[in-house]
């Protein structure tokens, strides 16, 4: 090799290392810099539901804060996974999931590989609901005990319940509570979506069904759907005569469904922080403050690490109740 060619490798190995050293200071720079460009929120759910709602509410207030458009995009199917997957294979600190209980349990009751939740990089909880055990009116049950009586004298005949769709969170829900409660085995009847769900509760086509809070109370409130008991630790200020499963001597059960903001595996430390005090801010929003509450649910908010204990221990639940029924999404 002549002396101008070594010259030549030497001054092109120098460009190449300045480079390799350079892209990481320039990851760096932009994460600092971040947000420069929009922002995309997927939900896997169609508009209308608990999730969207919980992505919209944040929308407005996190666009705001962070001076970028924030995109909402439905993305359903798979009871979410779709988004999910999405998002993960992106791997794109402008693409975020708004996601829910469901999250924590697909991995858990489908056959097919589905996105782990502990890999997705929490941002912030953005709401919790209590579910409601409700039935029909017209039903036997006026409380608990005699809802006890009515599934126990109704077992060899067969007790059903309505659910939001197979292996979902209101069909563990549902079978959690029947373990705790010493109930016999029910049938699940699951349904395309809570909507069509609630309406066969309320036309009398099926006994039961539980499911949140927030999508129950116009229907309890219009006395359409009569409510035996809520999961959570406390009663809720929206239905305060209504007791709690630990009232009534339900041990070991207390129940959220809840929405939460993730960001991609491995997402900056620094894009968290910000992410989580936009999301906050929204949140903060008191008009966003009393809609939520208004709908019967709990404002979320806090820290990343909220919702990274809240996804550990759902995932934990949910996988080992249904290992122990052999739940199955398909």
């Amino acid at each position: 090799m002549n002396i101008l060619s070594r010259r030549r490798v030497l001054k092109l190995a120098a460009v190449g290392a300045a480079t390799s050293a350079f892209r990481p200071l320039a990851a760096i720079a932009q994460a600092t810099q971040w947000p420069m460009k929009p922002i995309s929120v997927l939900v896997g759910y169609p508009p209308g539901g608990l999730t969207d709602a919980g992505a919209r509410f944040l929308s407005r207030g996190m666009a705001t804060a962070l001076a970028q458009p924030v995109v909402i995009d439905n993305k359903p199917g798979a009871g979410g996974n779709i988004a999910a997957a999405e998002v993960q294979r992106a791997n794109d600190p402008y693409k975020f999931l708004v996601a829910n209980t469901s999250f924590t349990i697909n991995p858990h009751t489908y056959s097919t590989p589905s996105p782990v939740p502990t890999e997705f990089t929490p941002i912030g909880l953005i709401l919790e609901s209590q579910l409601v055990l409700v039935v029909n009116p017209a039903s036997p049950a006026k409380n608990l005990a005699g809802f006890v009586a009515w599934v126990k004298a109704e077992s060899e005949k067969g007790f059903s319940y309505a659910s939001s769709g197979n292996g979902g969170n209101t069909h563990l829900a549902m079978e959690y509570f029947r373990e705790r409660a010493g109930l016999p085995k029910m049938s699940q009847v699951p349904y395309r979506g809570s909507a069509p769900a609630i309406q066969d509760v309320v036309g009398n086509q099926v006994p039961c069904l539980m499911d949140a809070a927030s999508l129950l109370i116009p229907f309890i409130s219009s006395g359409k759907l009569r409510p035996i008991l809520v999961t959570g630790s406390t009663r809720l200020p929206a239905l305060p005569d209504v007791p709690t499963a630990a009232e009534l001597g339900i041990k070991d059960f207390v129940v959220t469904v809840f929405v939460g903001l993730y960001g991609p595996p491995k997402l900056p430390a620094d894009v968290v922080t910000k992410a989580n005090a936009a999301m906050n801010a929204a949140l903060g929003d008191p008009a966003v403050t009393s809609q939520i509450v208004k709908n019967g649910d709990m404002v979320g908010g806090g820290t990343s690490e909220r919702l990274a204990t809240l996804t550990r221990d759902n995932y934990k639940l949910w996988g080992d109740v249904a290992k122990r029924n052999n739940i199955r999404a398909e």
